[in-house]
């Protein structure tokens, strides 16, 4: 896709949500807040902001959830999970959130506390998975509430079918909208919709974009998390070595392309996996028309 090249389905009526990090030293911070002020001209339909298995970025979260509220107008939706916490930290977390002004949660599980690849052990007194977790959210406020999906399946799922009846589960429990783990092939994405479709699941089911800001590390992190990466995009690099802003060029266009192919599939709706990196999201925007902003791409890398 040429760099001046627009979305022929028409791309005004598409929604964008973005997923940031909560900063872990003060030049993150600052890289955020950067990102934050350039993504907020898109008008995301909203915001999240991840949370850490245990809590482990609890305090961070908050405070980044406390601050996009305070000072942007963009509608803030917190990530909340269930590992090593008891059903009451959970809640007094939850009520903290609320004092915040947060009347959306992303509800999530949780990674093993050994890390991915281990077993997943539920907390004595804790919420057992995310059904269960979406169910008691439920119980403590009138929640919009998003969950997990998984194109690919999940890497602990025994099969597709056990897969989508967890999500199903979630469904059950109230959630209302699940945002997908990224991808690369719209054909499994299709197939996957369809089973969901078939298994009476109605709820919107919003594609995960990520734009590829190292296509190395995004391998490694792919071979973690069960996502597949099509040997497609490694000739899409091809000549790109050495030369930084080729390469951001050419993630920029896949993004765009992907999103474009998936809107005349009829999705209309997409969620971009930040970064917490402005320049990539930019300009895969700017790409699909959704923004008059012109895009400098430097700083991001495949």
């Amino acid at each position: 896709m040429a760099q001046n090249e627009r979305a022929t389905s028409q791309p005004s009526k598409l929604k964008v949500s973005f997923e940031f990090f909560p900063p872990k030293s003060p030049d993150m911070a600052d890289q955020l807040w950067q990102t934050v002020e350039a993504l907020q001209p898109f008008q995301p339909d909203f915001v999240s902001v991840t949370y850490g298995a245990g809590g482990t970025t609890r305090e961070p979260t908050l405070s980044t959830v406390g601050r996009l509220i305070a000072q942007t107008p963009l509608a803030t939706a917190a990530h909340l999970t269930c590992v090593a916490a008891t059903r009451e930290e959970v809640r007094l977390v939850v009520d903290e959130f609320k004092a915040l002004g947060v009347r959306h949660f992303v509800a999530l599980r949780g990674d093993p506390q050994g890390g991915v690849g281990t077993r997943y052990e539920p907390h004595p007194g804790g919420f057992e998975n995310a059904a269960d977790l979406v169910r008691g959210l439920r119980e403590m406020g009138d929640f919009e509430v998003s969950v997990s999906a998984y194109p690919e399946k999940h890497p602990e799922s025994q099969d597709e079918t056990a897969d989508i009846e967890m999500l199903k589960r979630k469904v059950d429990a109230g959630a209302t909208r699940a945002l997908t783990q990224f991808f690369f092939d719209n054909d499994t994405f299709e197939r996957y919709l369809n089973r969901v479709r078939a298994a009476g699941i109605t709820i919107p089911i919003v594609p995960g974009i990520m734009p590829i800001q190292n296509l190395s590390q995004l391998k490694r992190f792919a071979s973690m998390c069960g996502a597949s990466v099509p040997e497609r995009l490694d000739r899409r690099f091809e000549g790109t070595e050495g030369d930084a802003q080729a390469r951001a060029e050419v993630a920029a266009d896949i993004a765009a392309e992907q999103i474009v192919d998936l809107a005349k599939r009829g999705i209309a709706e997409f969620h971009l996996y930040t970064m917490n990196r402005a320049p990539l999201t930019v300009a895969t925007l700017t790409r699909l028309g959704l923004g008059a902003r012109s895009s400098s791409l430097s700083g991001a890398a495949a």
